[in-house]
């Protein structure tokens, strides 16, 4: 590709011009402009805004990944399976408590409400 080839014009959007009927990257720039370079084959970024970027495969890199989004320890899968299994039994022990009123409402040991 020579120089000639690229269009220096100030407001042309990027090499491709203006009508290019390809697809553009679909990331914001620094200014909050749209990015006018095309989006790379198969994806929707160029190559400037991670359109090469396949993510994390082995299993050490997703580990990398997981640690370093985690800010605090509240929603890890251990503190969700642990607040569903508290509310699980607090849920049995209303449905007790509320079976016990029941009972004594019924022997008249205790008021209607």
């Amino acid at each position: 590709m020579t120089l000639a080839s690229f269009n220096f014009q100030k407001g042309i959007s990027w090499q491709f011009g203006p009508d290019w009927p390809g697809i553009r990257c679909l990331a914001k720039t620094r200014h909050g402009t749209e990015c006018k370079k095309p989006a790379l084959k198969g994806r929707n970024r160029c190559q400037l805004h991670g359109g090469k970027s396949c993510g994390a495969t082995t299993k050490a890199g997703l580990e990398r990944l997981t640690a370093a989004k985690i800010k605090h320890g509240r929603f890890t899968k251990g503190k969700r399976a642990e607040a569903k299994h508290r509310a699980e039994v607090g849920r049995r022990v209303l449905a007790e408590l509320k079976r016990i009123e029941g009972q004594l409402e019924d022997a008249g040991l205790m008021p209607d409400n």
